[in-house]
C-alpha cells in the first residue's frame, strides 16, 4: 500500500490538452491513481477517441469537456459545466501547448501570438477560472506543465522559451496570490521527451545522439516518467510545496 500522503483517489481532475502526448499520459496517471478525470481540448473527435480508450479500463471515471482554453468566454462556460456535471475540480493540470520552430529573424508575428495564447494565456485563463472555485473551498492543486526551456534555450525556439519562461513566473505569481487561499500552484518541467510532437527530432539521429549524450540518464524521456511528479504535486504530500518547478529531465539542467 502506498503512503496515504499520496492518496488522491476520488478527486476530480481537469487536464487541458489531454487527447494525446504528455497530457494524455498525465490523464492516464491520474486515472490509475483513482481520480475522476475530465479531458479537455478543442478537437471533440480526438477527445472522444481518448475517452473511449480510457473508459475501456477505467469505466465512468473519465469525461470530456471540449472547449478552447485560449477563449475567455469558452473557458468560463467550460469550467462551470465541468463543476456542475462532474464535480468540484480538486486538481487542474494546465498542459495545453504548442511549438513552432524558426530562426528568430524569420519568426512571424502571427506564430508569436499563437504560441503566447496557447502556452501562456491558456494557463492564466483556466487557472484563474478554476481557482475562483477552489478558493471558497479552501484547497486545490494546480500544476502547470512548464519545460526545460523555462530555464535554457536552443536556436530556433526563442518564442517558445519565452512562453515557457513566462509560465514559470506565472506559476510563482499564482502561488503568491493563491497560496493564502489554500491552493498550491507548482510546475512540472519536462526535458526532451518522446511524443508525437517530437517524433521528427527523435528520428534525427544527430539530434537524438546529442540529447542522449547531453542527458545524464542517457536517453529521451518517456511520458510515463512524468506521472510520479504529477501525483506528488497533486497530493497532500505537497501541501507545503508551492511556486516550484520540478524538472523531470534526466539531469540535463544540472550538468554542462
Amino acid at each position: 500500500m502506498s503512503h496515504p500522503a499520496f492518496d488522491i483517489a476520488g478527486k476530480t481532475a481537469l487536464v487541458t490538452g489531454s487527447s494525446r502526448g504528455i497530457g494524455k499520459a498525465l490523464a492516464a496517471g491520474l486515472l490509475e491513481a483513482g481520480c475522476t478525470v475530465v479531458l479537455n481540448g478543442r478537437d471533440a473527435v480526438a477527445l472522444e477517441t481518448t475517452r473511449a480508450e480510457f473508459a475501456a479500463v477505467h469505466g465512468g471515471r473519465v469525461h470530456v469537456a471540449a472547449f478552447d482554453a485560449t477563449d475567455p468566454a469558452a473557458v468560463a462556460a467550460g469550467v462551470a459545466d465541468v463543476e456542475e456535471e462532474t464535480g468540484p475540480i480538486a486538481i487542474l493540470v494546465n498542459n495545453t501547448g504548442a511549438q513552432f520552430r524558426a530562426p528568430l529573424l524569420e519568426f512571424t508575428y502571427e506564430d508569436w501570438h499563437r504560441l503566447l495564447d496557447t502556452n501562456l494565456t491558456s494557463a492564466f485563463l483556466v487557472g484563474r477560472e478554476v481557482a475562483r472555485r477552489m478558493a471558497p473551498r479552501g484547497h486545490g492543486k494546480i500544476v502547470n506543465v512548464c519545460s526545460l526551456q523555462s530555464e535554457v534555450v536552443r536556436p530556433g525556439i526563442a518564442p517558445y522559451a519565452a512562453t515557457k519562461g513566462g509560465l514559470k513566473m506565472l506559476t510563482k505569481g499564482m502561488c503568491a496570490d493563491l497560496g493564502p487561499l489554500g491552493i498550491q500552484v507548482n510546475g512540472i518541467g519536462p526535458g526532451y521527451f518522446e511524443t508525437e510532437l517530437t517524433s521528427a527530432l527523435v528520428a534525427d539521429e544527430e539530434f537524438s545522439a546529442w540529447v542522449r549524450g547531453r542527458t545524464p540518464a542517457g536517453r529521451w524521456g518517456k511520458v510515463e516518467d512524468l506521472v510520479g511528479a504529477l501525483i506528488f504535486l497533486s497530493s497532500p504530500a505537497s501541501d507545503f510545496v508551492n511556486g516550484q518547478v520540478l524538472y523531470v529531465d534526466g539531469g540535463m539542467l544540472s550538468v554542462l
